[in-house]
């Protein structure tokens, strides 16, 4: 009944006629379909065929209880006319009584020309505008279409071996009469008129059943090919899919289609078959449009990681669309082998050419009833070996491709001779260490995105429009943070000034070319990693801590200081915005508007320290923004409480198990770098996860203080203990401290001074008014001060000397006297 509810939507749509034709008034009425419509459709009608008269008693009986039934309607329905209607029509039924295959065949046909109106203008999918009436009705390239062809041909077959038969009959009756003794003239003439027409009748049917044929053969020619580049769009729509284009991976119709064709191609052929003089060329398209079909049906619906690390698992799924169609018996093995870009291109593999070792790399083809599928599965592969191609000149390993080639020979029912099949996974890189991994992906990414449908494996543009590049860093930036908010023109013209190194805020990056040395290959200027290295950072950590932040359209992002003193500029104090760090990987800054020491009527810009992924895993960039009272405003004017309280953790109610708990919360505060080593002061500064300070210690109570130094550093929430120093030697060494959440702790100098270091501290430079975040601390549970004798302590850590150029935290190399990494640096005299 449910074709029923679809088609009698459709009827009202369709033309008179073609209701008319469909339900014939004087045979199968609609009031027929319409009456018995879940009985009809409970029926197998499928099964029925002229010529199989085995069948005709099955047909007699449901032709009589379609005759009881609409009588017992008739009896029951109150409607007058409606009575008098049915009863008419199971009259008329009675008049099949003598050929009840023919009606049963009537009805198949009936429900099969049902099933193909409602395929031919079933409405497109909601992506799609929608088409007139007109592109929608059946053509050439539609399978429904050809299947009902092949039905044509097959019922002019039955019509003519009718007429043949009774072409023979009436020959045998005409030599019967010849052999009479007195054969009426008239009799003679007749039975040579009637011979004739059915000579004529015969040949003229035998040349449109010829003709049929070849229109048949050349609609399944060209619904094989459209099919075939439906196959191939959505292999190319599944690679897209890396760089987060939408795609659909249901593949049940096009596994209908494939199935379609390849019935229709087995009844063509045995149409020729039954035909008593060959047609050659028919038989040779048919016989080369099975093998493509067959050998193209094999697809991979689950691609393997398109990085893969050695000696590590993976998996992949390789669907066959002719599943159903095997032959029974003998079992489908699937074999998985890896193969490089000279062997994809040519696609000849031998066991001598192996360049890996796959593990695992065998599965069976299997189906699935409950999903109609019939797939291999790969689970536990695993690449336990790669050999390598020479590399031309500064190619590294992960600019290498390679792809997985599945194998496998299948005998389709109905054939005699098995068929080889091969079918390539999407390009790959293979690692051997996880800091490859970022490299490896930026190769998939420029192949992805700026490769051809039919190119050569695996060739790429060397340069492409920014344009280009810029939709692809947007559809990827969106699809791995989950969002749908895109990079808007502000942070677009940014990655342009980044990757071209073009400061200007007018510059028109719209018609230059970026290479794959701009995007992975050369460093960013002034810094240790390259533009996508960078920007794959961002992405990681939007999509770790500021999804909902980004989404909803708090962060503004990508911005440069540039820019950013051009929005900010005369903004109130408290102002703010978030962006994306550009001088390190995977950090977020806020900037903001603050009065200078001038007066508040002077402003400058200050830029905090930017929250990495391990900031924020501490604590949240929400609560963090409640922390610092010294931004209030989110740019333009949205009060900062307003729009981030819904961000805000809700504060922890305090277990009473007899201990002082503890509370992280940001501050900011002015981190001094180096101080010269003057005469009159001497700072220190001890930072850690809970606190960081600045000190001045009075460098002419130094030698009678020494021994209380340890109570005047104590700033940690935990311990930060000073020792005593060697008075000869504090007036010019320079000495070092750990950055820890636990203690920070400065030892005793035990080597003298020397005209260099002292030279050299004199060069260092002056302090800077920079911005950091660090946290307040409650008091540390259960602290007791230390009481060990200073002979049971560590012994002292001797002093590194400050190298002339030294790298810095963000990556880039400073020319001016820095600490070393997780170290900070102090004078004492």
């Amino acid at each position: 009944m449910a074709q029923w509810n679809r088609i009698s939507q459709l009827i009202q749509h369709l033309p008179d006629q073609t209701v008319n034709d469909l339900y014939p008034s004087t045979t199968f009425a609609i009031e027929v379909r319409y009456f018995l419509s879940e009985w009809i459709e409970r029926q197998r009608w499928e099964e029925f065929a002229l010529e199989k008269v085995e069948q005709e008693a099955n047909a007699r009986a449901l032709l009589n209880e379609i005759i009881m039934l609409l009588q017992s309607f008739s009896q029951h329905n109150a409607n007058v006319v409606d009575k008098m209607k049915l009863m008419q029509i199971s009259r008329n039924m009675g008049m099949f009584q003598h050929q009840p295959l023919q009606f049963a065949v009537m009805v198949r046909d009936t429900l099969r020309k049902e099933r193909v109106l409602l395929e031919a203008v079933n409405e497109p999918p909601q992506h799609q505008p929608c088409v007139p009436r007109e592109s929608a009705l059946p053509s050439m390239q539609d399978p429904d279409h050809l299947v009902l062809k092949v039905l044509e041909v097959q019922d002019l077959r039955q019509n003519i071996h009718q007429v043949q038969e009774e072409l023979n009959w009436e020959r045998q009756n005409y030599e019967s009469l010849q052999g009479t003794m007195n054969p009426t003239v008239s009799e003679v003439s007749r039975l040579q008129k009637h011979i004739q027409q059915l000579e004529y009748n015969v040949n003229t049917m035998a040349t449109k059943r010829f003709q049929l044929l070849s229109q048949c053969v050349d609609c399944l020619d060209q619904c094989q090919a459209q099919l075939l580049n439906k196959l191939k769009t959505w292999r190319w729509q599944q690679y897209k899919a890396t760089i987060g284009h939408p795609f659909d991976d249901n593949l049940n119709v096009l596994q209908m289609w494939c199935e379609q064709l390849l019935g229709v191609n087995g009844k063509l052929r045995q149409e020729l078959m039954l035909i008593v003089e060959p047609i050659p060329e028919l038989q040779e398209r048919l016989r080369q449009l099975l093998q493509l079909l067959v050998q193209s049906s094999l697809v991979v619906d689950k691609q393997p990681p398109q990085v893969i690390k050695t000696q590590s698992k993976f998996s992949t799924t390789v669907r066959y669309l002719l599943g159903e169609k095997v032959a029974p018996g003998k079992p489908v093995v699937l074999k998985a082998q890896i193969i490089n870009e000279l062997q994809a291109r040519s696609m000849n593999i031998t066991p001598s050419d192996n360049v890996g070792d796959v593990i695992n790399n065998t599965a069976i083809l299997e189906h699935n009833t409950a999903c109609k599928s019939t797939c291999a599965n790969f689970r536990n592969m695993s690449i336990k070996r790669i050999k390598r191609s020479d590399r031309k000149g500064s190619e590294s390993v992960t600019e290498e491709k390679f792809a997985l080639l599945f194998s496998t020979e299948i005998t389709i029912t109905g054939c005699d001779t098995p068929y080889k099949i091969q079918m390539i996974s999407l390009p790959l890189v293979v690692i051997v260490h996880g800091s490859q991994d970022n490299n490896a992906l930026a190769t998939i990414i420029w192949d992805c995105a700026f490769s051809e449908p039919d190119r050569v494996p695996f060739v790429v543009p060397e340069r492409v429009p920014w344009n280009l590049m810029c939709s692809t860093l947007n559809s990827k930036f969106t699809s791995e943070v989950q969002t749908h908010h895109n990079l808007n023109h502000y942070n677009q013209h940014f990655l342009a000034q980044k990757i071209f190194d073009k400061p200007d805020l007018n510059a028109d990056f719209s018609n230059m070319m970026v290479s794959w040395a701009q995007f992975n290959k050369e460093v960013l200027p002034g810094r240790l990693f390259t533009f996508w290295q960078w920007f794959e950072g961002v992405m990681d950590l939007a999509k770790k801590h500021l999804r909902t932040y980004w989404s909803e359209g708090l962060i503004f992002g990508f911005i440069g200081k540039q820019h950013l003193n051009v929005i900010l500029n005369k903004m109130p104090n408290g102002t703010f915005l978030l962006r994306f760090s550009d001088s390190e990987i995977g950090g977020i800054t806020i900037a903001y508007v603050d009065a200078t020491e001038m007066g508040e009527h002077k402003q400058i810009i200050k830029n905090i320290k930017p929250f990495t992924k391990r900031d924020l895993d501490i604590r949240s960039l929400g609560d963090r923004i409640r922390d610092i009272s010294e931004i209030t405003f989110l740019y333009p004017d949205f009060p900062k409480h307003d729009v981030f309280k819904k961000f805000y953790s809700e504060p922890q109610t305090s277990p009473c198990d007899g201990y002082i708990h503890t509370l992280l919360q940001t501050k900011m505060v002015m981190e001094t770098a180096l101080v010269p080593a003057d005469a009159a002061s001497v700072a220190h500064h001890t930072e850690s996860l809970h606190n960081a300070a600045t000190y001045q210690v009075d460098t002419s109570s130094v030698a009678s203080h020494v021994p209380n130094m340890a109570h005047n550093n104590a700033e940690n929430s935990h311990n930060a203990v000073g020792y005593p120093l060697d008075t000869g030697s504090c007036v010019s060494n320079l000495t070092h401290h750990a950055e820890s959440s636990h203690n920070a702790v400065g030892y005793p100098l035990g080597e003298p001074s020397t005209p260099a270091r002292t030279e050299q501290a004199q060069n260092l430079r002056a302090p800077q008014a920079s911005q950091r975040q660090v946290t307040t601390p409650g008091p540390r549970r259960g602290h007791r001060p230390e009481s060990k004798p200073r002979s049971q302590e560590r012994p002292p850590t001797p002093t590194r000397p400050v190298t002339p150029t030294q790298r810095s935290r963000t990556g880039h190399r400073s020319t001016a006297p820095a600490p070393p990494r997780k170290w900070k640096t102090f004078l004492q005299h």
